[in-house]
């Protein structure tokens, strides 16, 4: 029995007639504890549901399973417990099998559904009181009219950019694991991204220094995430830190980047607005967190971008560090492998 328990990969025991436990692989003695060898499973494995599945085992010999849950000092471990009958032999064998990462998915799933239903449920719920309003009491009134249309109108955008994100988010996801190659330049990119927003700097009266080396970077890529990219960090420090006045984005070729172990390129977009708390930094590429959710979704945030920048910076194999204190504004700083990828 030692041998065969020895033999199984995963925590197992076994348990005889007498409810002794009576084998048990290292596995399970890492798991659960030393010496289970004579010693009764009830004051070994003490939880209600398991011990249950193991009595009913016992009794009919018919094969069930049960969970466990245990802690491994970091986080709680989710397990699920097969019971069955070893035929020929008066005992059962447990093994517990680790399912942590499968229920952790599924409460993500949960999880990204209700957000999803939120950021929806708002907007649809202000356009129906509208039309509503519209069709009853402001029906003949011009001016409330033209000013609840403006108000569905940037509602119905709002969902708008929910919905592209959330499609972007999902095309993204699906390519993280293809690598890139295509060439590009990633100095025409900064430029682009720079031009394009331009006028929205120039409206909240920022000024955008830009420092980048003389000569093309060029890396493998692709275009349009990376143009995402840059075009969403730059567009939230426009917009979060615009009373700094002043909008930084450097761009840095070195030999040997400590985080890549490469060659690499290190972009970065520094604002000098109010900053982050230091407690939203560990969460901000979380999907729908925001730091200051009712300022986020005054200026039209979906609370996606950081995710998408997160899911294509890690499809390019490059890193995205953030640093800010409150006060001091903030600094984004993505780093891309200049090598070619998978070369």
């Amino acid at each position: 029995m030692d041998e065969m328990l020895a033999a199984i990969p995963v925590p197992a025991m076994a348990i005889d007639r007498q409810e002794r436990i009576v084998a048990s692989n290292g596995e399970a003695r890492t798991l659960i504890g030393q010496g289970l060898e004579g010693r009764n499973y009830v004051t070994i494995l003490r939880q209600p549901g398991l011990i249950d599945t193991i009595e009913a085992v016992l009794r009919d010999r018919q094969p069930r399973m049960s969970h466990y849950l245990s802690n491994d000092g970091v986080e709680d471990t989710n397990y699920q417990v097969t019971v069955r009958v070893v035929p020929g032999l008066q005992t059962i064998v447990l093994c517990f099998l680790d399912v942590t990462h499968l229920e952790q998915a599924g409460q993500m799933r949960r999880d990204f559904v209700a957000n999803v239903s939120h950021e929806l449920r708002t907007p649809l719920t202000a356009l129906m009181g509208f039309i509503e309003t519209l069709r009853g009491p402001a029906r003949e009134d011009a001016a409330a009219r033209d000013r609840f249309l403006d108000i569905m109108e940037g509602e119905a955008g709002r969902m708008n950019r929910l919905v592209g994100d959330l499609l972007s988010l999902s095309r993204v996801e699906q390519d993280q694991r293809v690598r890139p190659k295509d060439t590009v330049n990633l100095t025409d990119i900064l430029s682009s991204v720079l031009r394009t927003l331009g006028p929205m700097a120039k409206e909240a009266g920022v000024t955008v220094e830009q420092e980048f080396p003389e000569a093309p970077v060029k890396l493998v890529g692709d275009q349009d995430q990376l143009m995402q990219v840059f075009t969403n960090l730059v567009e939230n420090a426009l917009k979060y830190g615009a009373s700094g006045k002043k909008l930084t984005v450097k761009m840095t070729v070195m030999e040997r980047d400590p985080a890549l172990r490469a060659a690499g390129v290190r972009v970065q977009v520094i604002d000098y607005g109010p900053g982050i708390d230091d407690v939203h930094l560990p969460r901000l590429t979380e999907r729908f967190y925001r730091a200051d959710s009712h300022r986020s979704r005054a200026l039209g945030g979906t609370g996606l971008g950081l995710a998408i920048v997160k899911h294509i910076i890690n499809r390019h194999r490059g890193r995205l560090r953030v640093e800010s204190e409150l006060g001091q504004g903030a600094e984004f700083t993505v780093t891309l492998p200049l090598r070619q990828i998978g070369g």
